[in-house]
């Protein structure tokens, strides 16, 4: 969540972003990006956050003050809920912003509310996607739409991260007004090189693997919603085919338990490694040959964006903003959610067919630099951030 208020003295504007969880997923890379590509002689930047993960430590070697909220939980809970309120009520007493910027589902809803009745001049809340897509009772899913459109209507600007996004609420009511896209964006990791990828990460599976190998990757955090139940099922299907193919996944996550047991129940302990959380991840991504995600619910997969830099082809899932990134067969290749048999297929297709493997990477490299720049990002959201005719935002630098 963004936050925004001219100091008195350097004549500066606060900014405040605010977001439920610490890992270093798509939202928390949004969140860096912006905090610190901020223009530092016009704004004071700070970040109000859960826990003390990734993103608090990158933040702090930027020198950017936290707000650590205690409270705050990524599922519905009453009693978190209301404490998590009163901790950003009274940051926001306290630090008067004059804009906040909220992001992810519970930082939204409840840091609108409090914004709100702080009498913050201007809220943004920016909408990564959205959790009544995720696989809920139907219960929860109708709460979460309730408390969705909630935060969009006390929120002046919603931005969507994919028109998927925006689509899904884009006929509410008292929404169309409130609501853009502005697509996410990406500056160019710094790669390794491909022999030292490999050797890093086979170094931290503690594994030896043939020079020949083919290797597999996903860049993800371990949740249900990123779906690598259905990569390493699919896997499973040609493993015994192509000796020589490797699965490497990287992050970790609440599923990793049930994952490690799925990886020993199918006996691919040697073949599939789930390496947990990799200090600057995308960095090893040109240690793969094809990049895999198979997401059941996506708003724009940033990792996505860094495979393709990294001119790998991917398999992705045909949902929300991924087909705004991929056009199948022309930049990478779409498969069905759920679908193992389909993830194979088009693994074994690109195995057999090295060709068109380097054809598509080859596209999404140029697409991704051509129309996912960070600095594009940048320079649209900052024109949310005025906040009076007075108030003027230096433009980002080219």
């Amino acid at each position: 969540m963004v936050l925004l208020l001219m100091d008195n003295v350097a004549r500066k504007i606060k900014v405040i972003f605010v977001i439920t969880k610490s890992n270093f997923g798509g939202a928390q890379k949004y969140v860096f990006d912006l905090a610190t590509g901020l223009p530092k002689e016009q704004f004071v930047v700070s970040v109000a956050v859960g826990g003390a993960g990734t993103l608090v430590e990158k933040l702090r070697a930027q020198n950017i003050s936290v707000f650590p909220l205690f409270s705050i939980t990524r599922d519905v809970n009453l009693l978190s809920d209301i404490k998590t309120f009163f901790e950003l009520l009274k940051i926001f007493s306290i630090e008067k912003p004059r804009v906040v910027h909220v992001n992810s589902a519970k930082a939204g809803g409840v840091g609108a509310l409090a914004a709100r009745l702080a009498g913050v001049p201007k809220i943004i809340f920016t909408a990564h996607g959205w959790a009544f897509n995720e696989e809920r009772p139907v219960w929860q899913r109708f709460v979460i739409k309730i408390f969705s459109w909630l935060t969009v209507l006390l929120s002046h600007k919603t931005i969507a991260v994919s028109d998927a996004v925006k689509n899904d609420i884009a006929t509410w009511p008292f929404v169309p007004g409130k609501i853009v896209t502005i697509k996410n964006g990406i500056s160019e990791p710094d790669f390794l090189t491909r022999k030292d990828a490999q050797m890093h990460l086979f170094a931290h599976a503690n594994i030896q693997i043939p020079e020949n190998a083919f290797v597999l990757g996903t860049i993800a955090e371990l949740h249900k919603n990123k779906g690598i139940s259905y990569a390493i099922e699919a896997f499973n299907k040609f493993a015994q085919k192509n000796p020589s193919l490797y699965y490497f996944i990287i992050s970790d996550g609440e599923e990793m338990e049930k994952l490690v047991t799925l990886i020993k129940l199918r006996g691919l302990q040697d073949r599939v490694f789930l390496l947990g959380f990799v200090e600057d991840a995308s960095r090893y991504l040109k240690a793969f040959d094809i990049f895999v995600l198979p997401s059941i619910t996506e708003g724009l997969a940033l990792v996505i964006l860094e495979a393709g830099l990294a001119g790998l082809p991917v398999i992705a899932t045909n949902v929300g903003g991924i087909p705004e990134i991929i056009e199948d067969g022309r930049t990478g290749l779409l498969v069905p959610a759920h679908d193992p048999d389909a993830i194979a297929e088009t693994v074994q297709k690109l195995i057999e067919n090295p060709a068109l493997a380097k054809r598509l990477g080859e596209a999404l490299r140029e697409r991704v630099a051509t129309h996912f720049s960070l600095n594009r990002v940048l320079k649209e959201t900052l024109s949310f951030y005025i906040i009076s005719r007075n108030d003027t935002i230096r433009k980002c630098k080219e």
